[in-house]
């Protein structure tokens, strides 16, 4: 539990530091070379990477007190946290498509993975109908960002060719 503290502690530090040295630097050098944001962009990522490692670790540990499949849904939802605030961070430093993409895949999947633990309570047709509901939703998921990547690639006509069928004579 101390180590947990620790983290938490550490995480803050880390994290004040790096906001502060980000300022300074602002302050101090505002013509600098391209390259200094970078550092400081890099320190920060570091510093969030390290919040979000501490936290993860504070989620499991929540878990340690518990058991049987109520244990198991505590450690799925931790490691689906720590996946997503991943991929937002990742999302938050190179802002691209593919990145936004991998934030909505790993919601999806962390909600799955989660749903499909849940069912591990039931037995019988409810697991099963429960594991169905689980799988159709995180499908839904899957083909709505499908559809909003195809939507949002591309705006323009596409390249078939509108001739009509028939001899036209």
């Amino acid at each position: 539990m101390q180590n947990i503290k620790l983290y938490g502690v550490a995480a803050a530090v880390a994290l004040a530091f790096a906001g502060s040295f980000a300022s300074a630097q602002a302050q101090t050098t505002p013509n600098a070379a391209p390259s200094a944001p970078r550092a400081a962009d890099h320190k920060m990522k570091k510093a969030d990477e390290e919040r979000i490692e501490a936290d993860y670790k504070a989620d499991k540990a929540r878990c340690d007190g518990m058991k049987g499949n109520a244990k198991d849904v505590c450690v799925k939802e931790a490691k689906g946290k720590e996946k997503v605030a991943k991929a937002e961070l990742d999302a938050k430093y190179d802002p691209s498509e593919r990145n936004q993409r991998k934030v909505l895949e790993a919601k999806a999947d962390s909600q799955y993975d989660v749903a499909k633990e849940k069912c591990d309570d039931m037995k019988g047709n409810e697991k099963s109908a429960c594991e169905k509901d689980a799988k159709a939703e995180h499908e839904r998921a899957k083909a709505d960002m499908k559809r909003s990547a195809s939507t949002g690639a591309s705006r323009a006509p596409s390249s078939t060719s509108t001739r009509t069928t028939g001899s036209a004579k």
